[in-house]
C-alpha cells in the first residue's frame, strides 16, 4: 500500500518545473561581472552608456541608477533605438554588491518575478521557469554587447 502512494506522488510531482538554484546563482553571479566590466565606475556615476555596433545595426544601451543603498543598486538597462522584437526593451536590475550578484526585478515595465516558480497554467501565463528565463536573456544580452559594444565618450545615438 505504501509503495503505491508514493507511486501516485511520483506522477503527480514529476513534470513539476523546480528551479536549479545553483545555475541561477552562477547566472546572476556571471551578470554582475557582465555589467561590471560594461559599466565600469558604476558605483560613482548614475548614468552610463555604451555604443553597439551588430552587423551594421548601431545603438545605444544605457545604464541609469535608480536607487542606491550601501549593499544593493538599483538600475535600469535600455537599448535605443528599440529593438523591432520589443516595444519597451528595458529591465531593471538590482545589483547586490557583497554577493556580486545581479537579478532582474523587472522586464517591460511589469514587475515580475515574486516568485521562483509559477504554477502552469496561471492567469498571467508566465512561464513556470520564468525567472530564470529572463535572466538568462540577460546574460545573453550582456555578452552580445561585450563581444560588439565599443567605448563612447558621447552617447552613439541621442535621445
Amino acid at each position: 500500500m505504501r509503495s503505491r502512494r508514493n507511486s501516485r506522488h511520483n506522477r503527480r510531482n514529476r513534470g513539476r518545473y523546480t528551479i536549479d538554484l545553483p545555475a541561477h546563482m552562477a547566472e546572476c553571479d556571471a551578470n554582475y561581472l557582465r555589467l561590471s566590466k560594461l559599466f565600469p565606475g558604476l558605483e560613482a556615476v548614475d548614468a552610463a552608456a555604451i555604443g553597439v555596433d551588430f552587423h551594421g545595426t548601431r545603438m545605444e544601451v544605457r545604464l541609469d541608477v535608480i536607487e542606491r543603498s550601501p549593499y544593493t543598486t538599483l538600475v535600469r538597462l535600455s537599448q535605443r533605438p528599440e529593438p523591432p522584437w520589443s516595444r519597451k526593451a528595458s529591465l531593471t536590475i538590482r545589483l547586490y554588491h557583497d554577493a556580486r550578484s545581479a537579478e532582474v526585478v523587472e522586464y517591460q515595465g511589469r514587475k515580475h518575478f515574486l516568485r521562483a516558480v509559477y504554477d502552469y497554467p496561471n492567469a498571467d501565463m508566465r512561464q513556470p521557469d520564468e525567472k530564470a528565463q529572463i535572466n538568462r536573456f540577460l546574460g545573453e544580452y550582456l555578452s552580445l554587447c561585450l563581444r560588439h559594444g565599443v567605448a563612447a565618450e558621447m552617447p552613439v545615438l541621442a535621445s
